[in-house]
């Protein structure tokens, strides 16, 4: 995957994206994954890979400062659309290069993002970096479950549907390992397909080095 052919497949994406991806057992999961979480007025928060904007009815818009961000200008697009007349800051932006300085926003929450980046450690290293310590990452996305390798099909298969804008073979524990001394996992949860999907809150360790 690369940039120039998420352009493609997400323009082609966007307007079936919500059918496929914000219905039933999809729209269940992304409720959950914002079932518990508290915002505080005022705090900061950034949607990175934001989509069509499926995740942004499950926060409080009217009392915290949104930032929503996506590289498909298509998906963006569709996002708007849905929020009209609400203050939230839509910017086209590459997940792997953020413009925001150091240490800005409060949350940033990144829904089935890591697995359609090119480069997810570098996503990684870009949220870690604008978020605040003690500021939370919440992440919902597909990995290899827990202690379980790649079967010998999905392996096969990989790269087919690495075609159609998405990775099946991420292992989150390998992606989050070089970031330990930066991140306290504070929650991670199965979510949908026997743990395939996961709800994974990450708290920024202040004064966290590389």
């Amino acid at each position: 995957m690369n940039n120039k052919w998420n352009q493609i497949i997400y323009k082609a994406w966007s307007p079936f994206y919500d059918r496929f991806f914000n219905k039933g057992m999809f729209l269940k999961a992304r409720k959950e994954v914002f079932k518990d979480i508290e915002f505080i007025n005022g705090e900061k928060v950034l949607f990175v890979g934001c989509g069509t904007g499926a995740d942004l009815v499950y926060v409080p818009y009217n009392n915290i400062k949104i930032t929503a961000i996506d590289y498909s200008s298509d998906m963006l697009d569709k996002a708007k659309e849905k929020f009209p007349h609400i203050n939230i800051t839509f910017l086209q932006m590459d997940a792997q290069n953020l413009t925001f300085p150091d240490e800005t926003y409060d949350i940033v929450i990144a829904s089935l993002l890591l697995s359609v980046v090119p480069n997810p450690q570098k996503c990684m290293e870009e949220m870690i970096r604008v978020v605040k310590p003690k500021g939370r990452i919440i992440i919902f996305d597909k990995f290899i479950p827990k202690n379980e390798e790649l079967s010998p099909i999905k392996k096969a298969v990989r790269p087919l549907i690495s075609m159609l804008g998405t990775d099946i073979g991420i292992n989150f524990e390998k992606l989050s390992e070089p970031f330990v001394k930066q991140l306290s996992i504070q929650t991670d949860i199965p979510i949908m397909l026997n743990g395939m999907y996961r709800k994974i809150i990450s708290m920024k360790i202040p004064d966290a080095r590389e």
